[in-house]
């Protein structure tokens, strides 16, 4: 390929430019430190009794973090199993070499879809006995039996089979001949909430449920079958939602989803959000900055202009609500962030420079900023927070 450039032709295909050469932290990366899941899996299993296995929950991209990185540190810190949302999720797990065993927690429901899940040994949630009755055919094609989970709504009125309705067909489900039962589960939809431990709140009456529904089909007979209902939530309230199992998040990330028991948690982020300086600038009094020009400079300010924005996952309606750190100081981001750069006040600073890597979500020093300050600061949650990072902020291995 040659592109002419005023009076010159350049010859393209002479000089490559790779994607390889570009170093990942040119612009604005996240630092993941796999050790932390690891450590995290460790201590959250050891609050489990020792029968209790630790489903760790890697969708999302591992909630952003990466799932393939993730989940080898969630297996060496002792989880059993992995949960992703979709069958591409699985898909990519296996064909990265993990072997442990992958439920998917969405909803297959085509015989198509359901085939490449049992010739890549994934397990589907089953909310349905169509579901099924086609798993016990694709078992009967091969020769073989189709393992899967058994889902029961007990209150999140998503998926799983109607309480009713699941006791009525348990027995008949069990009669299949090609499939295997690995597990029982339900969903809780409130277990974050502060009444979450009061005996009537739903969170209560949804493990009530769930226990009322084993004890119908008699499923203690069979203790091959997993039994699980509790997230990270549910895993922390008490030992009354473990079962035999227990499916971990955001926990395992490094935060809880709890407020109240939060600072009695020895858990480690292994999410660092960082960006360099790409260019300074001064402003004098009175001048406006970004789009909208909302903020507007109180006195002369030395701005620092961040390659970071909402195109990267960086909410807009965080503008002029976070800080960064540097050298464990903060300093305040000011005017719209963009889709592709931010803005902060560096006023007083001469150490800064353009090349200077700044601190958007993470610890230096004694300052700490976790996606939990972000999310109070945007009325969101936590886990929107770590899934809304694109795949264009390079994921980075620091252990």
């Amino acid at each position: 390929m040659q592109i002419k450039q005023t009076n010159q032709i350049f010859n393209f295909e002479k000089y490559p430019i790779l994607e390889k050469d570009i170093d990942p932290k040119q612009r604005a990366w996240i630092e993941i430190r796999g050790k932390a899941i690891a450590t995290n899996v460790r201590y959250l299993k050891s609050l489990l009794s020792k029968n209790c296995q630790f489903m760790a929950v890697v969708k999302a991209d591992g909630y952003g973090h990466d799932a393939k990185l993730v989940s080898e540190y969630a297996i060496e810190g002792g989880a059993s199993q992995l949960g992703v949302a979709t069958l591409k999720e699985g898909i990519k797990l296996r064909s990265s070499g993990v072997k442990t065993p992958i439920l998917i927690l969405g909803n297959l429901y085509t015989k198509k879809d359901l085939i490449i899940a049992f010739k890549n040994d994934l397990m589907p949630t089953i909310s349905d006995l169509r579901e099924c009755l086609i798993c016990n055919n694709i078992g009967k094609q091969f020769g073989l039996k189709f393992s899967l989970h058994l889902k029961v709504d007990t209150g999140m009125s998503r998926l799983g089979f109607e309480s009713y309705k699941f006791i009525q067909e348990f027995e008949k489900i069990k009669s299949f001949e090609n499939i295997s039962i690995e597990g029982i589960y339900s969903h809780l939809s409130s277990a974050d909430e502060e009444n979450s431990l009061d005996s009537k709140s739903s969170t209560q009456l949804q493990r009530l449920k769930f226990k009322e529904i084993l004890k119908q089909i008699n499923v203690d007979s069979n203790h091959n079958i997993k039994i699980h209902l509790a997230n990270s939530a549910g895993m922390l309230l008490n030992k009354d939602f473990h079962f035999n199992m227990v499916r971990v998040g955001l926990s395992m990330y490094g935060y809880s989803p709890l407020s109240k028991i939060d600072k009695n948690l020895v858990l480690k982020p292994a999410l660092f959000l960082k960006v360099k300086v790409a260019f300074i600038r001064v402003i004098d009094q009175g001048v406006g900055v970004s789009y909208g020009g909302k903020f507007v400079s109180s006195r002369k300010t030395k701005l620092a202009v961040l390659s970071i924005g909402y195109a990267d996952g960086v909410l807009r309606n965080l503008s002029g609500k976070i800080k960064v750190i540097f050298k464990n100081k903060l300093y305040p981001q000011v005017g719209s962030i963009t889709m592709d750069q931010m803005m902060v006040d560096i006023t007083g600073s001469d150490e800064i420079k353009v090349g200077s890597t700044m601190v958007l979500l993470g610890s230096e020093g004694d300052k700490t900023i976790s996606p939990i300050d972000w999310a109070r600061e945007s009325n969101t949650i936590p886990w929107e927070i770590l899934c809304s990072f694109k795949n264009r902020l390079p994921r980075v291995k620091v252990d």
